[in-house]
């Protein structure tokens, strides 16, 4: 089997290698800095595990590589302006938004939008950064910079946030996964729970929308498709083309995780619907050290990064199965007290999605 090269090295490139030792595809996430030469590129198919880079020798070399999968998809998801141009292009509903361009322009933004406005850079800004929550006091809070590099969303009264997960093969077939119910706080995703029979309605929809965007991209691979739940249905709120922190779950709970879905897509291997029989919780570990004690519960599930721990990062997760919620519920309760004071919220959200 061909080796993959995966651009990027940090935790989504270590589970992606680690997808592909038990089938015996080697995989190497590299460093944006490292030297092509030293690599087996030639004989490689090129993947990601972020959607934008700065030019080296070594995304130069790949800008030219012809097996480099998706290499025009990922600099239009990675602005959020031609991100939401497609959605609009394609008939799928986002929050009413608009490019912003001068500052003379909040009063018509707000008699269009709303009272509250999301104001987000048009690339990078993840996990909080780069977003800012704006009323119409606080316009002048916004860093100057921001005029013509930003987009404006409505802000949404959502009752819920859920992503869906698929995958596209080099032949249009695509599968998915359950929706995933996501907490956020801070901008910062904290805990998901995914449940093995999900709202048919939601779902069905869902996988339209995905299929539509996979389809239109001739996208083949993971993509993760992130919504709001509102009373009409889904609105989407953020596309990233390649595997994604809400579907860590699948590492343990469904029957193929979404880093092997990727491996077999972009490789032409056989790309069946992954099965998941059982309830399934994650847990973001982020700017928390490591504890042994999370290992005395048997539903739990460690996956440390080996990062450096700092505040706000992502440095690891739990993952926790049950055919049985009961036990689930239960195994987060145990969980609980063995994790700093700021999680009781997302394991008390988690055990409610399971009831």
């Amino acid at each position: 089997m061909k080796p993959v090269c995966v651009l990027g090295n940090g935790q989504l490139g270590r589970m992606l290698r680690q997808a592909g030792e038990p089938l015996g595809i080697a995989v190497y996430p590299v460093g944006l800095d490292a030297e092509p030469e030293a690599l087996p590129i030639q004989q490689s198919v090129i993947t990601a595990e972020i959607e934008r880079w700065p030019e080296t020798a070594l995304t130069r070399e790949l800008a030219r590589h012809a097996a480099f999968v998706n290499r025009d998809v990922f600099p239009l998801l990675a602005d959020r302006l031609t991100q939401k141009q497609l959605l609009d292009r394609l008939g799928l509903a986002t929050a009413p938004w608009q490019l912003l361009a001068a500052a003379d322009e909040w009063p018509q933004i707000f008699t269009r939008l709303g009272e509250l406005a999301i104001v987000k850079r048009r690339t990078g800004g993840y996990d909080g950064r780069g977003q800012w929550r704006l009323r119409a006091a606080d316009t002048a809070t916004l860093p100057a910079e921001c005029y013509g590099e930003c987009i404006v969303e409505q802000g949404i009264n959502f009752s819920g946030e859920v992503s869906l997960v698929g995958a596209r093969g080099h032949d249009g077939a695509t599968v998915f996964y359950p929706l995933t119910h996501n907490l956020h706080q801070e901008g910062i995703l904290r805990t998901s729970v995914a449940l093995p029979q999900p709202d048919r309605a939601l779902q069905q929809q869902a996988e339209q929308m995905l299929s539509a965007i996979m389809h239109q991209l001739n996208y083949v691979g993971v993509m993760a498709m992130e919504c709001f739940i509102v009373a009409e249905g889904l609105l989407i709120n953020e596309l990233a083309p390649r595997v994604h922190n809400s579907g860590h779950w699948t590492q343990n709970g469904a029957s193929i995780s979404q880093f092997e879905l990727h491996l077999r897509a972009i490789l032409k291997l056989p790309l069946p619907t992954p099965v998941v029989n059982a309830p399934a919780v994650m847990v973001n570990l982020i700017g928390t050290e490591v504890n042994s004690q999370w290992l005395s519960e048997p539903l739990v599930h460690l996956h440390w990064y080996e990062k450096e721990v700092r505040p706000g990062r992502k440095v690891g997760h739990l993952n926790l199965s049950d055919t049985d919620s009961s036990r689930l519920i239960a195994a987060l309760a145990a969980l609980a007290p063995m994790l700093p004071p700021d999680y009781a919220g997302g394991i008390a959200w988690a055990q409610n999605t399971l009831r």
